[in-house]
C-alpha cells in the first residue's frame, strides 16, 4: 500500500459510519507499526476533530500493544530468552518510543564498572561483594521501600534513570549483569518476594530450572544484595504458612520472570484504579 493510499486511508477515521471506520481501523492495524509515525503526524498537524484525535490515539495503542504481544510471544517461546530483552519489551509497552540503545548502553556500563574489580580468584561471596558494592554503593541502586507498588518500579529505563526498583526489577538488573559476566545468578521465584541463587556451576544439574542442589546461597536483591540462606527462605514459608516446595528454592526460567513483572504491573495499575492498563 502506497504512502497516498494510506493516507486516504487515515481520512476516513473520523467517517461517523462504524462500519466504515471497522474496515478503514483492521487496515491500518494490519499495517503495523510502520504506520505510527504517519498517525501521529496527522494527530499532531491535521485539525481534525476531537472524533478524530481519540480515534487515532486509540489505534497507535492497539497496533504498539499488538506488536509487543506478539514480540513477546515470539521472545518467550525461543530456545535462548535474554532477560534484558523481556524488560526491554515490557518497557515499550509504557514508553514505545523511548531510547532502548540508551539502556543497553547503561547495563554494559554498570557491567564495566564491576568487571573491573573482578579477577578469577575471587570466591562466590567475594564476587557478590564486588557487585553489590559498584550496584548499591558507588551507583546508588536502592529498594523504593515508599513507594513499592509505583508502576515505573516494572519499567527498566524508569529503574536506571531513578536507581531505584522493586525486588523484581532490581533482581532483573542483578541478573542480567552477573550472567553478563559468567557468574551464575539466577532469579527464584518466592511467594510475595523475588530472591536471587548464586549456583556452583560445578555441582548444578540445569540451571535455571535444575533442582536445588547446585545452590550455594541466596542473595535479597532489595536489600542491597544481602546475602541468604536456605533455612531463611524455610523460615520465610513457614511465616507465609507456605509448604517448602522445591519450586520456592530453585531458579525459574526467564519468561517466569517477565510473566511475573506482568502481573505485579496489573496489580500496581489496579491499585490506580486504571482498569484499562489492567486489562
Amino acid at each position: 500500500m502506497s504512502s497516498s493510499e494510506i493516507s486516504a486511508l487515515i481520512t476516513l477515521i473520523e467517517d461517523p459510519d462504524e462500519i466504515i471506520f471497522s474496515q478503514v481501523r483492521a487496515e491500518l492495524v494490519a499495517r503495523g507499526e510502520e504506520i505510527i509515525p504517519q498517525l501521529e503526524r496527522y494527530w499532531e498537524f491535521n485539525p481534525f476533530g476531537e472524533l478524530f484525535q481519540d480515534r487515532i490515539e486509540k489505534l497507535i495503542h492497539n497496533i504498539h500493544y499488538n506488536s509487543i504481544s506478539t514480540s513477546l510471544h515470539t521472545w518467550s517461546t525461543a530456545e535462548l530468552n535474554d532477560l534484558l530483552d523481556g524488560a526491554i519489551l515490557i518497557n515499550k509497552y509504557q514508553y514505545p518510543s523511548f531510547d532502548e540503545a540508551e539502556v543497553r548502553k547503561n547495563v554494559s556500563a554498570l557491567r564495566q564498572d564491576i568487571w573491573l574489580e573482578l579477577n578469577d580468584n575471587l570466591t562466590a561471596i567475594e564476587q557478590v561483594n564486588v557487585i553489590n558494592h559498584i550496584l548499591y554503593t558507588v551507583h546508588g541502586f536502592q529498594g523504593n521501600k515508599t513507594n513499592y507498588t509505583a508502576p515505573q518500579n516494572s519499567y527498566i529505563a524508569d529503574v536506571l534513570a531513578s536507581k531505584k526498583g522493586n525486588t523484581l526489577s532490581i533482581g532483573i538488573l542483578y541478573q542480567v549483569i552477573a550472567n553478563s559476566l559468567e557468574i551464575q545468578i539466577y532469579g527464584v521465584n518466592l511467594p510475595n518476594h523475588f530472591i536471587l541463587a548464586y549456583m556452583d556451576e560445578n555441582r548444578m544439574g540445569l540451571a535455571p530450572g535444575g533442582n536445588d542442589n547446585g545452590i550455594l546461597f541466596y542473595i535479597n536483591p532489595f536489600s542491597g544484595g544481602t546475602i541468604i540462606h536456605k533455612n531463611e527462605v524455610d523460615d520465610f514459608l513457614m511465616h507465609l504458612e507456605l509448604p517448602q516446595e522445591v519450586r520456592y528454592y530453585r531458579p525459574c526460567q526467564n519468561p517466569d520472570i517477565i510473566r511475573r513483572m506482568v502481573n505485579n504491573l496489573v496489580f500496581a495499575y489496579g491499585q490506580q484504579g486504571n482498569l484499562t492498563k489492567v486489562e
